[in-house]
């Protein structure tokens, strides 16, 4: 079944890899194969101050199951990132990290890899993958259904 997913990421520095996640669905037969829904339309994002992001996050978070984290350079840095897990922990979202440095950039770049931001905010239970070395594409819909069944 197909499941309505919530991304968390760095915009600014990985938005570019953030969409090759995002957009793997395009290239199945249809999104029930892909195994989620794509419910964030971050791009919409008017950065209008803290509680008008926050606001947003939390509308976005809305009719969500589960929730995946983008993991980048400096993803556990970004406080919305870290809003956004609490947030979806809150609300009961079954949850994981995806490591993106291994994806390559607009420049055909790798970027390093990131510090695990579920550890450092003290959630070390929650299962983490990286998108090349694990085969996400492949994947993908088994770790988002894997995620909702644990939540």
């Amino acid at each position: 079944m197909a499941r309505r997913v919530f991304f968390s990421f760095h915009y600014k520095r990985d938005a570019w890899r953030a969409n090759q996640v995002r957009n793997s669905w395009v290239t199945k037969p249809d999104r029930k194969v892909a195994g989620y829904w794509d419910a964030a339309e971050w791009e919409k994002v008017n950065r209008k101050g803290e509680k008008a992001i926050k606001d947003w996050i939390d509308e976005q978070l809305k009719g969500t199951s589960v929730t995946v984290v983008l993991i980048g350079a400096e993803t556990s840095k970004r406080k919305y990132v870290q809003y956004e897990i609490d947030q979806s922990l809150n609300k009961g979202n079954g949850i994981i990290g995806i490591y993106i440095h291994n994806i390559k950039n607009q420049k055909k770049e790798t970027d390093t890899k990131g510090v695990n931001p579920f550890t450092k905010l003290g959630h070390k239970h929650i299962k983490t993958y990286n998108w090349v070395n694990n085969k996400g594409y492949e994947n993908i819909g088994d770790w988002i259904e894997s995620a909702y069944e644990k939540a």
